[in-house]
């Protein structure tokens, strides 16, 4: 048994595990502007794969649908392509997808799927971000994988650390994104997600959500210096866009 990453872009990335294709946050688009309300967000850098590159997909997990550095227009049509979208309930609502409250299950063949909290922002920010949520997949015999989704909260990591206290691959958003309309970050730093990788010890981090869009503050390269300074620079995989990498084989 073999589980692979293909990082596509952006929150994008093809998890391969347990004979199952499940896909993250699908943004497609090429770059260019997106109306979000009053704003306008730059995406600056397309994905490394298009959806039809991919192939066949079993399971899409969605963080949240109100965002489209997250669910844009092509990335809408790949999520109705596939059988089976996990989200939360506000965005069930608006796609269709299964909705999924935190610490609830679902399962796919022998993977469970666990939605896990998560806060797109400060607290008190739902009103203005809306709903979101990570998940954990888990299977006897499986890697146990975190999907942070959009998430700023470190308490939240915390919690989830402490149910799930043996996480071999965690894919973490950050790129400590900023919008006018707040004065903090609505994903993590590098910085934090040094201590999200201290709190949840994985064996692997897969920094997502890191470029591709304008309102981004910090890249890749800003990961790549917190963890080394940190010392845990040997936990970091980051996949050239578009190529496969096996992270654990049995």
């Amino acid at each position: 048994m073999t589980t692979t990453i293909t990082v596509i872009g952006g929150p994008t990335a093809l998890i391969e595990l347990d004979g199952l294709r499940v896909l993250t946050d699908p943004t497609f688009d090429p770059p260019g502007d997106h109306a979000v309300g009053p704003l306008t967000l730059t995406k600056t850098v397309g994905p490394a794969l298009s959806f039809a590159d991919i192939g066949r997909v079993d399971l899409v997990l969605l963080s949240h649908d109100q965002h489209p550095d997250n669910l844009d227009k092509l990335g809408r049509e790949a999520m109705s392509a596939a059988p089976l979208t996990l989200s939360t309930p506000e965005a069930a609502a608006n796609t269709g997808a299964t909705p999924l409250r935190p610490w609830e299950h679902h399962d796919v063949g022998r993977l469970r799927v666990t939605a896990v909290p998560a806060l797109h922002g400060p607290p008190g920010c739902e009103p203005i971000v809306g709903q979101v949520t990570g998940f954990m997949l888990t299977g006897a015999g499986s890697p146990t994988i975190y999907v942070s989704g959009d998430n700023a909260s470190l308490a939240y990591v915390e919690s989830i650390a402490e149910r799930f206290p043996a996480v071999d691959v965690a894919l973490l958003f950050g790129g400590a994104v900023r919008v006018p309309m707040l004065d903090e970050p609505l994903t993590l730093n590098a910085a934090e997600m040094v201590t999200a990788a201290r709190l949840l010890k994985p064996r692997h981090v897969v920094p997502l959500h890191v470029e591709g869009w304008s309102h981004f503050t910090e890249n890749q390269a800003d990961v790549h210096t917190a963890f080394s300074e940190a010392g845990l620079g040997d936990l970091l995989v980051a996949p050239t866009p578009g190529r496969a990498i096996t992270l654990m084989s049995a």
